[in-house]
């Protein structure tokens, strides 16, 4: 686990490679993705790194309910006992109406590459035992509610990676919570900085880029991704990095 400071009240974590962040202004904590079922006890941890107690956490938005994300909230509730939120129609998934997740398929045609062998290792140890984890307290976030929490946050529909995928902005110090709507880095890509999780991760991989191509007209100054380092945010050169991959 690696904790980084990236706004006076941002911190971001990464753990299984994958991050989760935590807004802290004084008034409790927003807890933004939870990591994997195997990151569950950094999670907690570093709640109380940052020098908050478990007791403040006020909510836990999900970006959307891979396992990778969503993997400390049953922890988090049995603990705490907070409200967990997401996009409307990311609700259906996190209670595992339908799944929307890399096949066992897809994770057999990692095994081609050493790259892919090591992160299907990971993975497999991350989410061993818990491979059935729902959210069925999940509610959709209504505008107010996101509001008064921490951050004081507005949601940003971001469909493609999954059918609800929802970012997250902290206007107030320009954070943009892209989740894995736009990421900088994974262990299955060969390079770093703004992209697209591989197509294998994606739903729908064309809505997915169409996403994010919006994303990068969104007045932010730092971008928070679901996987890979923050970064500062500079929308022309995201939207050039993205259409570079088309051509």
């Amino acid at each position: 686990m690696k904790i980084d400071q990236v706004s006076d009240s941002v911190h971001v974590v990464a753990g299984t490679n994958v991050n989760w962040a935590l807004i802290s202004d004084g008034s409790g904590i927003t807890v933004i993705d939870a990591g994997y079922p195997a990151d569950a006890a950094d999670v907690l941890g570093s709640i109380r790194q940052i020098g908050g107690r478990l007791a403040d956490v006020r909510a836990v938005l999900i970006t959307h309910a891979h396992l990778d994300h969503i993997g400390a909230i049953p922890a988090l509730i049995e603990q705490v006992g907070m409200p967990v939120y997401t996009g409307t129609e990311e609700v259906r998934h996190a209670k595992r109406e339908y799944l929307q997740q890399i096949t066992p398929t897809g994770m057999l045609k990692q095994l081609t590459t050493e790259r892919g062998r090591r992160w299907v290792a990971h993975t497999l140890r991350a989410v061993h035992g818990h491979i059935g984890t729902a959210i069925p307290q999940v509610e959709a976030v209504e505008p107010a509610i996101l509001a008064a929490l921490p951050g004081g946050l507005v949601a940003i529909p971001t469909p493609g990676h999954t059918s609800g995928h929802t970012a997250y902005l902290h206007p107030t110090e320009g954070v943009l919570f892209s989740g894995d709507a736009l990421v900088t880095g994974h262990p299955l890509l060969p390079h770093v900085g703004p992209q697209l999780l591989p197509a294998v991760f994606n739903h729908d991989e064309a809505l997915t880029f169409d996403t994010a191509t919006n994303l990068a007209r969104v007045h932010a100054h730092t971008l928070v991704p679901g996987h890979g380092v923050p970064s500062s945010f500079d929308g022309p050169s995201i939207a050039a990095a993205l259409a570079a991959t088309t051509e």
